[in-house]
């Protein structure tokens, strides 16, 4: 199963290494796949005055320093063309913000680095509609039929993290999961799909939730799931609100291998 799983942006040095050092024992199981994910730059902060991280040069500077010490697979954000072709020579894994995931000159300069990329649906869209942003990778990358199966050969997941309606909330639609494995190998946001964005200037949410969601994925069935965790989420320069303490991270893990255990899932 895949974990894709850190803190949602560099902060220092020191608090993002503490953390890649916890997350080792989870590296180190057998039956996960898994990679360290944060971002070099938080674009689409609701407040100008937000910390947005170290930018491009440092970030991919530090992420190099986390996959020679802890030998880690690494996975960041993109948000401008630019950045796909010198990220892509760091990081293992690509990552389209849910509100980029339609952007073409994005996708196809992500498509042409040797990365997996990992498309977040929109919370404007429905599942059905990410055919497409999964056709632009498999497309420059030499394939023609959209299929679960040319994705996981080609490197292409898809993320699923709600849709809002309007009310300040994401939900949701467990039916989407089944949906976007008709494309290619599902990841499911746990701790973003409990966000509450724009609450006064900053981003909200209920990470009491996030088990639950977790698990429900898990008795769903996708390939993976994606936790933001920090080892303290009240002092966490972005997102503490719906992330996971490390410990809570681990409980949740073992719950969802749990479920597939019991359901017959691999």
């Amino acid at each position: 199963m895949k974990i894709l799983t850190g803190p949602c942006v560099l902060e220092d040095r020191d608090t993002v290494m503490r953390i890649a050092e916890k997350l080792k024992p989870l590296s180190e199981d057998k039956r996960v796949e898994f990679y360290f994910k944060a971002s070099f730059d938080k674009a689409n902060r609701t407040s100008i005055s937000s910390f947005r991280g170290p930018g491009l040069d440092e970030g991919l500077k530090l992420f190099q320093e986390i996959k020679e010490q802890f030998g880690y697979k690494v996975v960041t954000d993109i948000h401008e063309s630019y950045q796909a072709a010198p990220a892509g020579e760091v990081m293992d894994i690509l990552q389209i913000p849910a509100f980029l995931c339609r952007q073409t000159d994005l996708l196809v300069a992500a498509a042409k680095t040797p990365a997996i990329i990992n498309i977040k649906k929109g919370q404007f869209l429905a599942a059905d509609a990410m055919k497409h942003p999964v056709e632009k990778i498999l497309n420059t990358r030499g394939i023609t039929e959209v299929n679960y199966e040319n994705s996981e050969k080609t490197g292409v997941w898809l993320c699923e993290r709600g849709n809002t309606f309007g009310y300040g909330a994401l939900v949701v639609d467990m039916r989407n999961l089944l949906l976007l494995r008709q494309y290619a190998p599902v990841i499911f946001d746990a701790t973003h799909s409990v966000q509450i964005p724009s609450t006064g200037g900053t981003t909200g949410g209920n990470s009491s939730f996030v088990p639950y969601m977790a698990k429900a994925a898990a008795a769903v069935g996708v390939d993976g799931f994606f936790f933001e965790t920090h080892t303290d989420p009240s002092v966490a320069l972005s997102d503490g609100p719906n992330m996971l303490k490390i410990d809570d991270l681990y409980k949740t893990v073992s719950d969802i291998f749990a479920i597939k255990e019991a359901l017959g899932y691999n």
